[in-house]
């Protein structure tokens, strides 16, 4: 079973217990992070499509690091003027590490306490 979820303007497929690197997330390492934003489910030959979202899915991780991807060059010119500019960037990751993809979303305690009050 997979998971394409978003985050950060980006989609990435993700699977149970394997890890993806994202945008930089806030978090320390060893925090818990919730994608809820799934765009599709796909479990052997069945699929959910959503509109933009699957309903009620989503994929829980755990941050495994942050880092800085390869560097990488900007070089501008403009011909026959002498304009040269050279610098450099890399980009900041979160190394995720997924642990469930849920196809319902978990009840959060207090609808869970509203829920049993009621009963």
């Amino acid at each position: 079973m997979y998971a394409i979820v978003e985050t950060g303007g980006k989609q990435y497929q993700v699977e149970e217990g394997r890890y993806v690197d994202v945008e930089l997330l806030e978090g320390e390492k060893d925090s818990k992070v919730v994608f809820d934003k799934v765009v599709m489910l796909v479990n052997g030959k069945k699929s959910k499509v959503g509109q933009p979202y699957v309903k009620n899915a989503s994929a829980e991780g755990t941050i495994m690091s942050n880092g800085k991807s390869k560097k990488i060059i900007v070089f501008k010119q403009r011909p026959k003027k002498g304009y040269r500019r050279k610098f450099g960037h890399r980009q900041e990751f979160s190394r995720v590490m997924i642990n469930k993809i849920r196809t319902t979303a978990a009840k959060s305690k207090s609808a869970e306490a509203a829920e049993t009050t009621e009963a």
